[in-house]
């Protein structure tokens, strides 16, 4: 089971350090961190603290990164509370303190743009004139002819381009919360649903309705706001899990996003919604039966 080790608990030892915010672990990261045994990121992401106005909505929260990370095979993750205090340390004492003492840094892997230390000092190039480890500078990488970065896959999520966003995570995109109790309109259409707030810090698809799987099992999940029916509920993530009834209230549920399979649309009657219904769900078991797990 991987380890997630706040810095100043971190034991000194020889390690392969990768280095990065890493939001979302997509494709261009997970050339950084191969054969990497340890994880070294900040929590929060650094723009939160340097540019609260320019933070990004996360690809990922910290749980769903750490247990990606598990999976690709990072056996520790080391977290820098990045905070105003370490936005004052030099790029020299992020590499003499933090890499070499605190760490024991044998290689370490960065991106071509990484930077650190105050102002931003530090650069690839400051790593790799080190004599104390090895360094790896990994080029962006591309997909589709146009650079993968965490930007782009946001721009993708937001528009319900899963498949594209999938093709540069590496992963299909996700989103995991506590559900909460609906209007309960949708086990009176035949269709009962387990409903997540969506995180305001976190991106969320664009509305409309995807095929997913919810918690490992294929579901048709509804992105919006439910403009057929009169609500105050707000933003809603609802997710029909094919031919399970499950009762999920208070659980955490985590959604893979497949495809997307149409806007989000008003319809004049309940029974038009449940025939559009009726066919979302069979479109639904059809991509999820047919899709190739990575």
């Amino acid at each position: 089971m991987i380890k997630v080790t706040p810095l100043d608990e971190a034991e000194h030892r020889p390690r392969s350090i990768a280095i990065g915010t890493f939001d979302g672990v997509h494709i261009g990261h997970r050339e950084v961190i191969d054969g990497a045994d340890t994880v070294l990121t900040f929590e929060p992401h650094p723009l939160e603290v340097l540019h609260p106005a320019a933070a990004p909505k996360l690809l990922m929260p910290f749980d769903v990164k750490r247990d990606v990370l598990e999976g690709i095979g990072v056996r520790e993750v080391v977290v820098i509370g990045f905070d105003e205090k370490f936005t004052k340390i030099t790029a020299e004492q992020f590499i003499e303190e933090i890499l070499i003492d605190r760490l024991g840094a044998e290689s370490v892997a960065v991106g071509e743009n990484f930077r650190f230390g105050t102002g931003a000092e530090g650069n690839p190039e400051m790593l790799a004139r080190r004599e104390e480890f090895d360094t790896r500078v990994v080029p962006i990488v591309h997909q589709g002819g146009e650079a993968v970065s965490s930007s782009r896959i946001r721009e993708l999520v937001a528009s319900g381009k899963m498949e594209e966003a999938r093709a540069c995570l590496g992963v299909p995109f996700m989103v995991e919360g506590i559900v909460v109790e609906g209007d309960r309109r949708g086990r009176q259409l035949g269709y009962p649903t387990a409903n997540i707030v969506p995180d305001g810090r976190l991106a969320v698809p664009g509305h409309g309705v995807y095929a997913a799987f919810a918690n490992g099992m294929p579901a048709a999940v509804s992105v919006g706001l439910r403009p057929t029916f009169e609500s105050d509920l707000g933003v809603l993530i609802e997710a029909y899990l094919l031919e399970q009834d499950l009762d999920l209230y208070g659980s955490r549920l985590r959604v893979a996003f497949v495809e997307h399979l149409r806007e989000e649309l008003r319809f004049d009657s309940a029974e038009e919604l449940i025939a559009q219904m009726d066919l979302d769900v069979k479109k639904t078991a059809r991509v999820c039966g047919s899709f190739q797990r990575p």
